[in-house]
């Protein structure tokens, strides 16, 4: 009887292996890295071999990430990129509302307000954290269980295939919140989407449906998240069929509207969130990708990665640069607004701004405390 490939290989392995981690056990909280046993596509176990999970788990704040959390972020690519029984990684968020909300606001607001020269430092995480994704020697498959939103959609679309649920949403916040989606949007949505949806994306901060970001070329698939009465029912607050307007233009994942609209919320109102199609999709993509040579699909991703890389490197030091000084000015209002608004208003008055910036006010306190909104106080 030959024997087997496990006993060959137990036959030929090096009697001590080198560690290549950075760091050989590392723990930090609101990161959890996991290795996951990987499945054919029989959905049976395969001896051996994994999938590591790297789970943003901060779900109190929206899976927003820390300075610390961006240091646990790399070192778990790190670690997955250099473990020799991983085939693919899962980068996700804890719970079903978030993937990741972008950076911390309330630790923006608290700490690097009014600090470029921390920041800046902030920032080199930052750019460590998407370079480690960018350069992982292993296939990145983001798994959207909820909002990816600023921050976190660029950490997103840095990854190789994102599978979302379809209730999800998508987009920027830079420009509505004292920033720009420099951190990685600007280089990658254009790739993406193409020039004008990406300025359309990058500009207005407007979300969209995951079902708009599947037709958009955002995503690679997507799947229902909603149970109602026991059954998967699409997303009910945006248009799921495919048709034409009266312009002869695609509306699959447009918002609805009116009565349509009041039908749609009354009926997620009745439903649950199920995330086991969303796991069935990225098990299904990970049993493929296991059907491989691994240095082959390495390689592989190696080359089309280039796009993103190229322009990532090309603009992340100057990036972190201006967005360290912005810190001074508009991130400082921006920031706090959001960390210290009302619920239902954590956006600057942007007229009044502009009208102060028109008569020649200089960036001082008193121009940032007018700008912040207050509890109880109308616009």
């Amino acid at each position: 009887m030959p024997p087997s490939t496990l006993a060959i290989a137990a036959r030929t392995k090096p009697a001590a292996l080198k560690d290549h981690t950075l760091v050989p056990e590392f723990s930090v909280p609101g990161v959890r890295f996991e290795k996951r046993p990987a499945k054919g596509p029989d959905g049976r176990v395969v001896p051996g071999l994994h999938n590591a999970w790297i789970v943003l788990d901060n779900p109190k704040e929206f899976n927003s990430y820390t300075t610390e959390m961006a240091k646990g972020v790399t070192l778990a690519f790190r670690a997955a990129s250099a473990a020799r029984d991983v085939v693919a990684v899962v980068f996700t968020g804890a719970g079903d509302r978030a993937f990741c909300t972008g950076g911390n606001t309330r630790e923006y607001a608290e700490y690097y307000a009014g600090n470029p020269q921390e920041y800046r430092q902030y920032m080199r995480l930052f750019n460590d954290m998407v370079s480690s994704i960018l350069g992982c020697d292993k296939p990145v498959v983001c798994r959207v269980n909820g909002m990816r939103i600023a921050g976190g959609q660029e950490i997103g679309m840095a990854c190789d295939f994102t599978i979302a649920q379809d209730l999800a949403r998508f987009g920027q916040a830079g420009p509505k919140h004292g920033s720009a989606p420099i951190g990685g949007a600007t280089d990658f949505l254009p790739l993406l989407i193409g020039a004008e949806r990406a300025i359309e994306a990058g500009s207005l901060c407007e979300p969209w449906s995951a079902h708009k970001a599947y037709r958009m070329g955002m995503i690679s698939d997507l799947a229902p998240a909603l149970k109602v009465d026991g059954e998967f029912v699409p997303n009910p607050l945006v248009i799921t069929e495919r048709y034409l307007d009266a312009m002869g233009r695609i509306v699959l994942g447009e918002a609805k509207s009116g009565a349509a609209l009041a039908e749609g919320k009354a009926l997620l109102a009745r439903g649950s969130v199920d995330l086991s199609l969303l796991d069935a999709k990225v098990d299904a993509l990970c049993a493929k990708l296991l059907l491989t040579f691994p240095e082959c699909l390495t390689k592989t991703f190696e080359e089309l990665r280039k796009g993103k890389i190229d322009a990532w490197n090309r603009n992340k030091e100057n990036s972190r640069a201006w967005l360290a000084l912005n810190m001074m000015t508009e991130a400082r209002a921006g920031f706090r607004a959001f960390n210290e608004g009302p619920r239902d208003e954590r956006e600057i008055d942007f007229v009044a701004l502009r009208q102060s910036l028109a008569d020649g006010a200089p960036w001082s306190e008193e121009l940032v405390e007018s700008l912040v909104p207050k509890a109880g106080e109308g616009r």
